[in-house]
């Protein structure tokens, strides 16, 4: 059986759980060989990053060494997609190489769900398009965890360019499976229209005295064309800064996927402030995909 890694939306709230108690043995456990080396070794992946990245290829990569497997880092500007060669025919070309699973990151919206029917062994989604970054959700998770121990109820501001971010996207959609509170925040263009009755929009300033968590989004410049955007503005209206820092709740936590922008969507003194876990996410980026590693060769011989 194939086991992919394409979207939160696949497992139900108990399979979720049980990855995230995965991902906290890994946490826990990340720097004793003796105890974890051994679990994927011989087993070697292929990182294919069509788009720019640091913590989440590099996160795959330490996470799979840490596990014994190899990895094989396919970078487009040094292959043969230079000479005109399809991503279809690159993932087929490395599953035919040997590799036993793909990390696969790519700017289509819809290229995941092309290439999964021709594909014979796991592809993991690295984030594909705007719509889900799964890996980036489960990390997420297990950093509420750690923090909470119980994510039922939880509320959670959003602020920044909701519309193109494939992390709010898998946060909503984890929000839905374990009854957690997500607050749209930001510009109106830049919110999407959500059907969900655990979703609503909502004033930044008004809702962060109530949330348990807040997650900063940086405006994705690449994703748009003539954004005309005042980053001095923007983070007077919306930005994380040590006064809406006061008028949060003391056991309130800071979250951002990163990169992030000093100065626009966070201050400097915010990026590390004794309530942020932005470094800590990063960190749990690698148990997180442990997990995930792990999860997809169960079974496979």
């Amino acid at each position: 059986m194939i086991k992919h890694f394409l979207s939160l939306s696949s497992f139900s709230q108990s399979e979720l759980l049980s990855l995230i108690h995965r991902a906290q043995f890994f946490f826990q456990n990340q720097h004793r060989p003796e105890v974890i080396h051994h679990l994927l070794q011989n087993r070697i992946f292929a990182n294919v990053f069509y788009e720019p990245s640091t913590r989440t290829r590099c996160s795959f990569e330490i996470a799979a060494k840490r596990l014994g497997a190899d990895i094989v880092n396919f970078v487009p500007e040094h292959s043969s997609v230079k000479k005109g060669e399809t991503v279809y025919d690159t993932l087929k070309s490395l599953e035919s190489l040997g590799v036993d699973g793909l990390i696969f990151r790519h700017a289509d919206d819809h290229i995941i769900e092309q290439m999964k029917p021709f594909l014979k062994l796991p592809l993991i989604n690295a984030g594909a398009g705007k719509y889900e970054h799964p890996s980036q959700g489960l990390l997420d998770l297990l950093t509420l965890f750690q923090e909470f121990e119980i994510l039922a109820g939880l509320k959670i501001a959003v602020c920044g360019d909701i519309k193109h971010s494939r992390v709010a996207g898998s946060l909503m959609v984890a929000a839905k499976i374990f009854g957690m509170q997500i607050y749209l925040c930001g510009p109106d263009s830049l919110i999407p229209e959500v059907n969900e009755p655990n979703v609503q929009k909502s004033d930044f300033d008004q809702i962060l005295p109530e949330v348990d968590a807040v997650m900063m989004l940086r405006i994705q410049l690449e994703r748009h064309e003539n954004l005309d955007l005042d980053p001095k503005a923007y983070h007077h209206q919306y930005g994380m800064n040590h006064r809406r820092q006061l008028s949060m709740k003391k056991n309130a936590i800071i979250l951002h996927p990163g990169p992030f922008n000093r100065g626009v969507e966070i201050s400097d003194d915010m990026v590390e402030h004794s309530q942020s876990r932005i470094f800590k996410q990063m960190n749990n980026g690698v148990a997180a995909r442990m997990a995930i590693l792990e999860w997809t060769m169960k079974g496979r011989t």
